[in-house]
């Protein structure tokens, strides 16, 4: 029997359908490209915005032309979100939401009369997940939902609230990707600095656990909030360990009158004091990414405009700017205030712009410093690339003896 995979969406649901799809080639199925047509097709579809859920429902009815005999199987944040709209698509065979991720491949399986392979017990309470890519870097799901109800966000909705695996699972998920010769994990989750709510456990003992597994030289953190990135996790960081100096902080706007509309958990001040704490610490080279949404609610040429000299003065290395999008079902989207999608694309082209040069900048202040590369297996006319640790891609001659290895390279 022949599966297919297709996922939509973050780095999330990328590493929840890697595990999906080892559960079942450890039951026998083989995995085809999808555009070859396959017996089954498990769709893991994205519900951020309302463009992200068209993208969902246009892939489900895309894939059923292509094999109308095919049986589709759908999960992900649309599937809880929008459960009937998508049953009611033709083809759909299952519809798996939040919290039934750990029964997606059992349950189908069951449902087709093949008997599961053993694996490892899952938490009830969150399905725990890894996804390599590039053969160099793993995704390692840790945690789980969300409890901020940010006023303008439905991951409360499609995920649940904030849970997590115990620490001793994510540290044996981390020694099974050494096991495969992958040298970086990078830690996610919804809200991954949230990590320990349903454990008892903090985000700092699992960066330490994981820092201790053989075989894994790097970890970088793939996105925490401000005010859960503690000053002892980054004197910890400070005094030497496996955790790169790359940050991504979700800001959302730099204007604190809004930050309060919409329900965020700091102002201003105290994420300009976060990010001097963490250069003070790691030095100017440590790499910042920020989060920016444009055209929030209420937020006028002058709001828009303290956003951008706030950024202006924190000076990030990148900032991934996002309009946003009027989700049913939450308070901002009845808010007054609306604006209009013309101004919101004028306000991400300003942003973006913006970010080319703060990140060109940043790029320039590193000249000449000495970096260790992870190089990956892509190559693309003759060349190779990789990152350093503190997020500078690096391009050199394509040398298939460094895919995977870390080399030290002058910037």
């Amino acid at each position: 029997m022949k599966i297919a995979f297709l996922t939509l969406g973050c780095k999330l649901n990328y590493a929840e359908t890697s595990t999906y799809q080892r559960g079942f080639e450890n039951a026998g199925l083989e995995v085809v490209p999808w555009q070859q047509g396959a017996d089954i097709y498990l769709i893991n579809t994205c519900s951020v915005t309302a463009t992200s859920d068209s993208k969902s429902r246009n892939l489900i009815r895309k894939v059923h032309r292509i094999n109308p005999e095919a049986r589709i199987v759908v999960t992900g944040c649309s599937a809880q979100l929008r459960r009937a709209e998508i049953e009611g698509i033709e083809g759909v065979w299952r519809v798996f939401g939040c919290n039934e991720k750990a029964s997606v491949v059992p349950e189908t399986l069951r449902s087709l009369s093949i008997p599961e392979a053993e694996s490892a017990p899952c938490e009830n309470a969150i399905f725990g997940a890894y996804g390599a890519g590039e053969r160099t870097r793993a995704f390692l799901k840790v945690q789980d939902g969300c409890d901020n109800h940010c006023l303008y966000c439905t991951v409360p909705l499609a995920r649940g609230d904030s849970r997590n695996i115990p620490i001793c699972e994510c540290v044996r998920m981390a020694k099974e990707i050494a096991g495969t010769g992958i040298k970086e994990i990078v830690i996610t989750g919804v809200n991954t600095g949230d990590f320990g709510k349903t454990t008892g456990e903090s985000f700092l003992s699992l960066l330490k656990a994981l820092n201790e597994v053989e075989g894994i030289e790097r970890y970088r953190i793939s996105s925490i909030e401000p005010n859960l990135l503690s000053d002892e996790i980054i004197e910890w960081m400070a005094g030497g360990t496996k955790i790169q100096p790359h940050f991504h902080i979700p800001l959302q706007t730099g204007c604190d009158q809004l930050l309060s509309a919409m329900g965020r958990h700091y102002d201003t001040a105290f994420f300009e004091g976060k990010i001097r704490s963490i250069r003070h610490a790691l030095g100017d080279g440590v790499f910042i990414g920020i989060d920016v949404m444009v055209g929030l609610p209420g937020e006028s040429d002058e709001l828009f405009e303290q956003t951008v000299a706030f950024l202006e003065k924190l000076r990030p290395a990148f900032i991934h700017v996002f309009p946003y999008s009027r989700r049913p079902g939450t308070p901002a989207a009845t808010m007054g205030g609306q604006v209009s999608e013309e101004v919101k694309k004028e306000r991400v082209a300003i942003l973006e712009r913006l970010c080319g040069r703060l990140h060109d900048e940043f790029v320039a202040s590193q000249k000449g410093t000495k970096v260790q590369v992870l190089f990956e297996s892509k190559e693309k006319n003759g060349t190779m690339s990789g990152y350093s640790g503190n997020y500078i891609k690096v391009t050199r001659p394509y040398d298939p003896a460094l895919v995977g290895q870390i080399a030290e390279i002058e910037l």
